[in-house]
């Protein structure tokens, strides 16, 4: 057996746990919000249990105060590629989602269906911030 496919047999094996990423913080006189784009590579074949798992929290991640967007999307080519983007108020705000139970609680049911880490890429907001539309 090779050495990718046991460290893959493990982490199932031990549902490890995703790993909340270090927030850069905002450029000097920044004062937009705080945008991410994370995105989480599902276990092949796992990508629709990832997405019923994150749908469980989307109500209470939305309620929070300092949410101003957060929308889940699954790559049209790829049904294990799930990416969120995310915008929040501040990065006070997004700090303190993650240390909201539910998130915790995510953080370590995800290891289920996910092998690795979700990739971030940190986004500076350079056009006025607009709320979102209702698309229907």
């Amino acid at each position: 057996m090779n050495a990718e496919y046991l460290l893959g047999r493990y982490q199932k094996e031990t549902h490890m746990a995703l790993v909340l990423p270090d927030l850069p913080p905002p450029a000097t006189g920044e004062h937009t919000p705080y945008c991410i784009i994370a995105k989480h590579r599902a276990a092949p074949g796992q990508g629709e249990a990832l997405v019923t798992r994150m749908l469980e929290d989307l109500e209470a991640t939305r309620s929070e105060t300092g949410c101003l967007q957060f929308h889940i999307h699954r790559d049209r080519s790829d049904p294990d590629l799930i990416v969120i983007y995310e915008v929040w108020r501040s990065i006070a705000a997004l700090k303190s989602h993650f240390g909201e139970a539910y998130v915790q609680r995510f953080v370590a049911d995800a290891g289920e269906y996910e092998p690795g880490d979700m990739e971030t890429q940190w986004l500076e907001m350079l056009s006025p911030y607009a709320s979102g539309r209702d698309p229907r």
